[in-house]
């Protein structure tokens, strides 16, 4: 695997999880007795990435002591929000942090499964070729958690378009490259959202799928699944 930044993403206030996130960030909740953020960093570690950035708002001490306490020695830097900046507000910052041009950015309410290895690690095996946004995509019946009617995206030859009815229901699964490039026209807060319905304009957000089954702690619901 090519060598690359990975961005997780934790300044959010987990609403949908209610009272569990009354006092605990939604990233330190644990599932399978393994606390979500470090199954994420030990997920990504194994598979090379070397450079870990964590954006934290919401009962962002609590994040920032959990890393102390469990990761002291790693390359892992939390970067603390005073203003939330939103999902693309806060991918843009962090190139402030790092050299790298692309950055892989992964949601914090993915519970990885050693199955997935293969998976994310074809999926970043070529990431300096993504010349603005790559995202990976589940089918319906591989994803379990928080569920849908309808589908995120459609995919036809690696090109994402938007969602129609009587497309097949597709997922976003977490997980994207992005370069940094696509930010230049950007304000400082914003949603990742936007950027993805400009690249689908332009059609330069690209996608890929994954064959294997992914676990997605959305809600409170999905949390007393697993």
């Amino acid at each position: 695997m090519q060598e690359i930044s990975l961005l997780i993403l934790c300044a959010g206030f987990g609403k949908r999880m209610l009272d569990l996130t009354t006092t605990t960030p939604k990233p330190l909740l644990k599932i399978k007795n393994k606390i979500l953020l470090g199954n994420t960093i030990n997920f990504f570690k194994d598979i090379g990435c070397n450079e870990i950035f964590i954006n934290t708002h919401y009962l962002h001490k609590n994040i920032e002591e959990y890393i102390i306490r469990n990761f002291s020695t790693e390359n892992i830097s939390t970067i603390y929000e005073p203003s939330i900046l939103g999902t693309g507000g806060g991918v843009k910052n962090i190139f402030n942090y790092t050299k790298n041009n692309k950055i892989c950015v992964v949601n914090s309410d993915i519970f990885w499964i050693p199955e997935n290895k293969k998976d994310i690690k074809n999926f970043l095996k070529n990431s300096n070729d993504v010349s603005y946004c790559k995202i990976l995509l589940s089918k319906n019946d591989t994803f379990y958690g928080l569920k849908k009617k309808y589908g995120d995206f459609n995919i036809k030859n690696g090109t994402v378009s938007k969602w129609n009815k009587g497309n097949d229901i597709l997922i976003y699964s977490g997980i994207q490259i992005v370069s940094k490039n696509i930010f230049k026209q950007t304000k400082k807060k914003f949603s990742m959202n936007n950027i993805w319905d400009h690249l689908i304009t332009d059609k330069k957000l690209n996608g890929d799928f994954m064959s294997t089954k992914i676990l997605h702690i959305g809600d409170k619901n999905s949390f007393h699944q697993f």
